[in-house]
C-alpha cells in the first residue's frame, strides 16, 4: 500500500502519552504540514501557536475541563506539546474554521506519518472567548480577533495504538 495511504488509514487519535518532548526536527516537520493547508483563496488565515511550557498547557487544560464541565480533569492527556490552531475570520467565520480544521488534519496525519501521536482537542473557540483565553493571545502578542480552531495535542503514545473501528456502511452515495 502507498505510505501515504497507509499513514491515512491508520492513524488513531491518542488519549495517553508519555512525558517525553517530541524532537524539535520531527516537530518543525509536522507544523510545516499544517502550514501547507490548503486555505481559501490561498490567504493562510490560520495559524500555529506552539505550546511546550507545562504550566500554559496546564492552564489551557483547565480551562478545557471547565468548558467541557469536567473541571479537574487532564483535557489533554498528558500531551507534552500543544499546537494551538487560531485563524483570523477576514473572509468569515466559517472559512476561519474550515481553513484551521485543514489546518488541524495536516498535522495530525503529518504526526501519524513520523510516529508521533495526536488527537484533536475541542474548545478552542470558546477557550478564547474566554477573558483567560484573551490574555493568553495578548500574551502571545496575538490579536483578540482571533478564533479558536482547535488544539492538536502531540507526543509519543503511552501504550500500544489500538486497531481502527469498522467504518459504517452507506457513507459514499453516488450520484
Amino acid at each position: 500500500m502507498n505510505e501515504t495511504m497507509k499513514t491515512l488509514l491508520e492513524r488513531r487519535s491518542i488519549r495517553k502519552y508519555q512525558p517525553r518532548q517530541v524532537e524539535d526536527a520531527v516537530l518543525n516537520e509536522i507544523l510545516e504540514a499544517g502550514l501547507y493547508a490548503p486555505s481559501t483563496k490561498g490567504r493562510q488565515s490560520a495559524l500555529i501557536v506552539l505550546v511546550q511550557d507545562r504550566e500554559t498547557i496546564a492552564e489551557l487544560s483547565r480551562i478545557n475541563a471547565e468548558i467541557q464541565g469536567n473541571p479537574g480533569a487532564d483535557a489533554f492527556f498528558g500531551a507534552p506539546t500543544v499546537a494551538v490552531v487560531l485563524a483570523d475570520t477576514g473572509l468569515g467565520e466559517a472559512n476561519a474554521r474550515c481553513d484551521g480544521a485543514l489546518v488541524m488534519g495536516n498535522l495530525m496525519n503529518a504526526a501519524a506519518a513520523l510516529g508521533v501521536g495526536s488527537c484533536w482537542i475541542n474548545r478552542a473557540k470558546e477557550t478564547f472567548e474566554r477573558p483567560e483565553g484573551k490574555a493568553l493571545l495578548k500574551k502571545w502578542g496575538l490579536p483578540e480577533t482571533l478564533i479558536g480552531v482547535g488544539n492538536c495535542i502531540l507526543g509519543y503514545a503511552d501504550g500500544a495504538v489500538g486497531a481502527p473501528a469498522p467504518r459504517r456502511d452507506g457513507r459514499v452515495i453516488r450520484a
